[in-house]
C-alpha cells in the first residue's frame, strides 16, 4: 500500500462498461514511497477530496478492495488519512 495526496481528478466520458459511474483521482505519491511513478490515477469509491492524504492499493488488492474484481483497475483509494502530520 502507498500513501499519497489527491491533487486532481480525471474525467473520462468513454471508458470500459464496468468503470462507468466511478470517479478517478490523480494522486501524488509521497517521495519516500515511490515505486517508480510520481503520480498515478486511482479509482475512488470512498469520496476522497483534493488535498486529502489517502491510502492507495495497487494490483489485485485494488480490484478486490474496490469491490470490482473483474474491472481493469490498477490502483484504488482505499482509505482517507485523518492525520497527515509528518507525512511530507
Amino acid at each position: 500500500m502507498l500513501i499519497g495526496k489527491v491533487v486532481g481528478s480525471v474525467v473520462s466520458t468513454r471508458k470500459c462498461e464496468n468503470l462507468v459511474g466511478n470517479k478517478f483521482m490523480i494522486v501524488d505519491i509521497l517521495e519516500h514511497m515511490h515505486s517508480g511513478a510520481d503520480q498515478l490515477i486511482a479509482i475512488d469509491k470512498i469520496g476522497a477530496g483534493i488535498g486529502e492524504y489517502v491510502l492507495v492499493a495497487q494490483g489485485s488488492a485494488a480490484r478486490i478492495g474496490s469491490g470490482m474484481p473483474d474491472a481493469p483497475i490498477d490502483a484504488a483509494i482505499v482509505g482517507i488519512i485523518d492525520d497527515g502530520s509528518g507525512l511530507e
